[in-house]
């Protein structure tokens, strides 16, 4: 199993497929990252020999991946909390920050639903 920037890569997958494990890697990056290893798109991951995985680490410290980028990530929204923007306020406040309806929608970022404690129906007087 080949391991690269302290992440196992996948087995039984094409490279092009389980390079994209590692944080920051989509489909453009991981194919330019395999392409200038010299390694195969095709090639099963568990076939990498020590070679291709050192030459993929190679090219992979000229890009911002994995610790580095939730690193720069992290404090990118550490920044915005601390100025008290609008999107700061949005991050604090763990609501959506790009402009989405929250009326109805935005679950995934608000969390389940909590129901309203206290309140309490009206009895009709006889």
């Amino acid at each position: 199993m080949a391991r690269i920037l302290g992440v196992d890569l996948p087995r039984n997958k094409a490279m092009h497929i389980a390079i994209r494990s590692l944080y920051g890697v989509g489909p453009k990056v991981g194919t330019d990252v395999l392409n200038a290893a010299g390694v195969d798109l095709l090639k099963n991951s568990n076939e990498l020999t020590e070679e291709e995985s050192n030459e993929i680490r190679k090219v992979l410290d000229g890009y911002t991946v994995e610790g580095d980028l939730r690193r720069e990530v992290g404090l990118n929204i550490k920044r915005l909390k601390d100025l008290g923007c609008y999107r700061g306020i949005r991050h604090r406040k763990s609501l959506p920050c790009r402009g989405q309806r929250t009326h109805t929608n935005a679950r995934t970022r608000k969390g389940k639903k909590v129901a309203i404690a206290g309140k309490k129906s009206i009895k009709s007087m006889k």
